[in-house]
């Protein structure tokens, strides 16, 4: 029996390679995908997987493993090569097949994994088909299937999808934009061409494109391509600020997340962003729900109302924000790491589809008018970031914090997500890592010096049960 719980994790499969993820493990996964989701014909399934992977070099021998586990279970495989998640959902979506898209995201080089889906992009997550796929993984004798084995062939599908995006969000009416774009060595480097320039067949836009880190390199030579973390960005900051450009974007490994900064080369905060894109948003689809997680800003279901929208709060985690999303209907949805979701990109999450917003709505602005200017009406409140702790005794220590503001006057505390203690001049939450001893802190007030505080005052019973992370 091998333990596979520190590689398949809630939302994916993710370890080093070749230690924890190898060619053999990955051809065991792509059988137990067709078994737990009876995607073969011989179970009523679509009879067809469709398989993309990133720029990490050991992509391709694992897709063969997978692929070869696949097609021993009867079912067809499709492989589109080389595309960004957010490519790989469009495939699943636009073929109505179920999906494998190969990357390790945000992760250094030495990683790579396994993101799941049904048909129609749908996840597959702890609850809905992984936990039964290491099941039936860790002996590690997934049975053969009985009849045929599944054909392959492939499909490049870079250029319908770049049209798709087009499709859904018109620049050609832009006035003119300078635009930074840092892909970090990862798949923006592949996607950005395609669907904001003319790789793909399309017609050119009113986009100056400064392209850094464009070369495909799993190595991450410049710098990680995560740029939830502040030293990822400051090359693009630099750049921005040294030629004047509108608007920096910045993708993570896989490209599924974007990144802003402004023409001040300051990064804006993903909340900011879902505040904006919601607005957009509602404007096509009046009435329409929002879903936004538990720690982006007060800001957004503000904004939200303002429009006319329902906001509604979910836990942190792609698979509550689609599940969220499917039973309310919602039109988009919005994470602050930097995930958005969009329903009609089949509610999964495209760091480009929210890139095209942004440069939508400042290229519709009047000349001269900067990104700053357009976001200030969305940036309302000081937040901390998110800070993590090395805590030994989570659930001790959450408690401890719990008990200091219970019964406090004007305060309210939830736990629909770890702890969220909230009054009128502040909130914040404090909740536990998945896969780490580690307790993560979000604050959030009216200004910086109140936020200060309240971040000290919580930091400091944090770490009174572990050391700083």
């Amino acid at each position: 029996m091998r333990n596979l719980d520190a590689v398949i994790k809630a939302y994916d499969v993710r370890g080093i390679y070749p230690d924890q993820l190898d060619e053999d493990l990955a051809h065991e996964v792509g059988a137990a995908f067709v078994r737990v989701l009876g995607i073969a014909p011989a179970d009523g399934g679509p009879g067809a997987v469709v398989i993309a992977h990133d720029m990490r070099p050991s992509g391709p021998s694992l897709v063969a493993s997978f692929a070869e586990g696949v097609r021993e279970q009867g079912c067809d495989v499709i492989l589109i090569g080389l595309a960004s998640t957010d490519g790989l959902y469009f495939a699943s979506g636009h073929l109505g097949l179920p999906g494998a898209m190969f990357t390790a995201s945000h992760n250094p080089a030495q990683y790579n994994g396994i993101k799941l889906c049904r048909p129609g992009a749908a996840p597959v997550g702890q609850d809905s088909g992984l936990r039964a796929i290491r099941e039936m993984v860790e002996p590690g004798d997934v049975p053969v299937g009985d009849g045929p084995v599944g054909e392959i062939r492939e499909q490049d599908m870079t250029a319908e999808y770049a049209a798709y995006l087009r499709g859904l969000v018109d620049l050609s009416g832009s006035r003119p934009l300078r635009i930074v774009v840092d892909a970090g060595n990862g798949m923006g480097g592949f996607t950005v061409p395609a669907v904001l320039g003319t790789d793909a067949g399309l017609p050119a836009l009113p986009l100056d494109i400064d392209p850094m880190y464009f070369e495909l390199d799993g190595s991450f030579p410049n710098h990680e391509a995560n740029p939830i973390e502040p030293e990822n960005l400051r090359d693009l900051q630099a750049r921005v600020r040294e030629t004047g450009a509108d608007i920096g974007l910045a993708f993570d490994g896989d490209a599924d997340r974007c990144f802003v900064v402004d023409e001040r080369g300051e990064i804006v905060s993903p909340s900011t962003l879902t505040a904006l894109i919601a607005a957009r948003e509602l404007a096509k689809a009046p009435g329409s729900v929002v879903i936004h997680n538990l720690i982006t800003s007060r800001a957004v279901p503000e904004v939200i109302l303002e429009n006319g929208g329902t906001p509604v709060r979910t836990r942190v985690g792609h698979s509550f924000i689609k599940a969220t999303m499917a039973e309310t209907d919602a039109v988009f949805g919005g994470e602050h790491s930097g995930h958005f979701y969009f329903r009609d990109f089949w509610r999964a999450d495209s760091g480009m589809l929210a890139a095209l917003h942004v440069l939508a709505a400042l290229g519709e602005a009047a000349p001269g008018a900067t990104l700053s200017s357009l976001l200030a009406s969305y940036d309302r409140y000081s937040a901390s970031g998110e800070i993590n702790t090395e805590v030994a005794d989570q659930a001790g220590v959450t408690a401890a914090i719990r008990s200091a503001y219970a019964g406090r006057a004007g305060f309210d505390i939830d736990e629909l997500d770890g702890l969220t203690v909230s009054c009128a001049e502040y909130w914040f939450n404090v909740r536990p890592s998945n896969t780490e001893p580690l307790l993560r802190l979000n604050v959030e007030a009216g200004d910086v010096e109140t936020m200060a505080e309240v971040r000290d005052d919580v930091l400091a019973m944090m770490r009174g049960g572990g050391a700083d992370g």
